[in-house]
């Protein structure tokens, strides 16, 4: 990116911002001609980031090719800890061995949008897990229980006579905390983040520091539209999912997501996005030939432009032409007859209750007949084509020893 002036830098990181605290303090530290030190703290919870780390990874990137250092805070000590926003309950705390594995993928998985050269990586164990009991009263002594009860989670749970652990308290002040060992200039988080970000600038002016600009971005639905994208729901599109999965789900996602999608995923330019979001919204064209762009796009990011294109060329293949495709996972099974369920629940298709709702659903097929009874029972012998879902195609090959 060429050398942009502060105002030119201010347009380009402000844009699709929820909260920016504040814009004021932002421009005035680009306009310093320094390096800003911009943070990013995740707690490796779950190994396996979606799109919807993406959109502040993405954010955070702006920075990075802006020529601004990047701090990317693995909190492998809040991590045990756990973060209680938007919980009704107390989160089970992980053990350090869950929080390391789910470390090592975590930070792998980031250099998928960040550049890894430029990145700075730290874990929040290295200051937090050295403080005495003494630095803990300290740090808590900066903040009150009536601030904390602002917290629109907390508060609700304090009204309904649901319990709050202390440490639930301490999860806020631990994450400020890593701003005041870092320095950080500015924190990067999604809008169910902007409370503990903001405490983050307090605790910093109460040690002496600059506060922090706060920058918040949006959440993203999930592929049913509905719930946030996440992998506990199920709606999630992964990093790391094949380029066929990614294309796939991305076609899945409702046509009224299809602009957002594409706003906080992709590099598309504005003259674009009002294009598509004016057409989508008149129905003069097809949304299903933005969403095969979107798709490859977003394919093409994590796994590049050919793969991109092998899984468009796949998706016409099975869903447009319906077709067979070509190549698939196969597996060796004896010859005989089976229960359906039972033959998919050995093949490690899901569990039971799983396989009977993707029947229910007329999602099995069975040598391109549909699976429509619990009970049927199919005679495996030669070779077979099962199709689970809209993108699971299995060759089976019967072994004839029996």
């Amino acid at each position: 990116m060429p050398h942009l002036s502060p105002e030119e830098q201010f347009q380009i990181l402000k844009k699709n911002c929820v909260d920016l605290v504040s814009e004021e303090e932002l421009l005035e530290r680009l306009k310093s001609g320094r390096p800003l030190r911009v943070k990013l703290g995740v707690d490796p919870s779950r190994p396996d980031l979606h799109l919807g780390h993406a959109v502040v990874l993405r954010k955070l990137k702006q920075f990075q090719d802006l020529g601004h250092h990047v701090v990317l805070i693995i909190g492998d000590f809040t991590a045990m800890i756990g973060d209680p926003t938007g919980r009704n309950s107390t989160r089970p705390m992980l053990t350090r061995e869950e929080v390391v594995e789910n470390a090592k993928s975590y930070a792998e998985q980031a250099f998928m949008i960040l550049d890894k050269e430029k990145t700075e990586i730290r874990y929040n164990n290295e200051w937090l897990g050295s403080m005495t009991f003494a630095d803990v009263v300290k740090l808590a002594g900066k903040y009150t229980v009536a601030r904390m009860l602002e917290r629109e989670d907390f508060a609700k749970r304090y009204s309904d006579g649901t319990p709050i652990s202390i440490s639930e308290f301490l999860y806020p002040l631990a994450q400020a905390y890593d701003s005041v060992a870092i320095q950080a200039d500015v924190e990067l988080g999604g809008t169910d983040q902007l409370f503990n970000l903001m405490v983050g600038r307090k605790i910093q002016e109460e040690y002496g520091l600059k506060p922090q600009i706060v920058m918040t971005m949006p959440i993203i639905e999930g592929t049913d539209g509905k719930l946030k994208m996440s992998k506990s729901y199920g709606n999630y599109i992964g990093f790391t999912d094949e380029p066929k999965d990614i294309y796939g789900k991305v076609m899945s996602i409702p046509d009224e997501l299809i602009a957002k999608y594409a706003r906080l995923l992709t590099d598309a330019e504005e003259t674009f996005l009002e294009k598509m979001e004016k057409e989508i919204a008149e129905k003069s064209v097809n949304p299903r030939d933005y969403k095969m762009w979107l798709a490859k796009e977003l394919v093409k990011q994590f796994h590049g432009e050919q793969a991109a294109k092998e899984a468009e060329e796949y998706f016409i293949t099975v869903f447009q032409k319906k077709e067979i495709p070509d190549e698939m996972p196969e597996k060796q099974v004896e010859a005989g007859n089976y229960n359906i369920v039972d033959l998919l629940f050995n093949l490690g298709i899901g569990t039971k209750s799983e396989i009977k709702r993707l029947i229910s659903q007329g999602g099995v097929y069975f040598d391109n007949n549909r699976i429509d009874n619990f009970k049927v029972v199919v005679n495996v012998k030669g070779e077979h084509i099962l199709r689970v879902g809209k993108r699971l195609f299995m060759r089976l090959v019967a072994n004839s020893s029996r």
